[in-house]
């Protein structure tokens, strides 16, 4: 907003900015380059215009502005579909191991993949969000670092906030570490580390570990492909990993060849059971 929209719109009204406008501010956006020469990326034109068009919509909503420029302008850019990476649980006990020797690292990566919570969520984490008699942790708030301070929001949508059950080793695992935090408050955070510092030990643990690199986030897939591979519903996963629809649950059907190769190996067995009840 502050540096991509307001430079070129904040000295004219609403309703006297045209499409033609709007028009010419993409073409200006789709000329920018960094010092490298390299302009923004199709995602990101396509996320600043949405948030453009959604001033215009607000306006047309409750302030009576007849219509929405930007959206008769066409929106600029286009969402990047990103392969969607994972690891086997076998991938995950070599990067594990790999860790190991930063406790802070093992525990927060042992919550990202066995928990399928996003990253920011994990990093927020007190030992008052846990309760180790019916070992469930509660999520209801979100971390992330702005201009050099540590921020507490809420989470990402209303469906992230949820309380997941805890497989026991997990709930076990964080006792332990709790113990291991010297002059540690129960209102202080688990994981008093940033996103950064855990991308380094996601690069660090995959070059010892030798297993194929992912992002940080993949690990909630591979939470979430683990689920869909041990029978759990998409209605289940979706509520355990806070999605806000099923719909997006089912996109990770794809990830499940080996669910495609039993489904037709059943229907064989159905068909030849069949054929022998037909020819008796």
């Amino acid at each position: 907003m502050r540096t991509k929209i307001l430079p070129y719109f904040e000295n004219k009204k609403m309703n006297e900015i045209t499409a033609s406008d709007v028009m010419k501010w993409q073409n200006e956006l789709m000329a920018q380059k960094d010092e490298n020469g390299k302009g923004l990326s199709a995602t990101y034109r396509k996320t600043i215009h949405n948030q453009l068009s959604c001033i215009f919509n607000h306006a047309c909503r409750y302030y009576q502005l007849k219509s929405n420029p930007a959206r008769q302008a066409g929106c600029m850019g286009k969402e990047e579909v990103r392969e969607m990476l994972f690891w086997t649980k076998e991938e995950y006990k070599c990067f594990s191991e790999a860790v190991m020797d930063k406790p802070q690292s093992f525990y927060a990566f042992e919550m990202l993949y066995w928990t399928g919570a996003r990253l920011g969520e994990v990093l927020a984490l007190t030992a008052e969000d846990f309760d180790f008699v019916k070992n469930t942790v509660r999520i209801n708030k979100s971390y992330q670092r702005l201009e050099g301070k540590d921020l507490i929001t809420t989470p990402k949508t209303p469906k992230s906030n949820r309380v997941i059950k805890l497989p026991k080793f997990l709930a076990e695992e964080i006792q332990e570490y709790i113990s291991m935090i010297y002059g540690y408050k129960r209102t202080d955070r688990l994981f008093q580390v940033t996103k950064s510092f855990l991308h380094h030990e996601m690069e660090r643990g995959c070059k010892l570990s030798r297993v194929k690199r992912i992002r940080i986030h993949d690990l909630r897939h591979s939470h979430i492909s683990l689920l869909i591979d041990m029978g759990f519903s998409a209605v289940a996963i979706a509520d355990r990993v806070g999605h806000e629809s099923i719909d997006i649950t089912y996109r990770y059907a794809h990830l499940f060849p080996s669910k495609q190769i039993e489904m037709a190996d059943r229907l064989d067995m159905e068909n030849a059971s069949l054929e022998l009840c037909m020819e008796g």
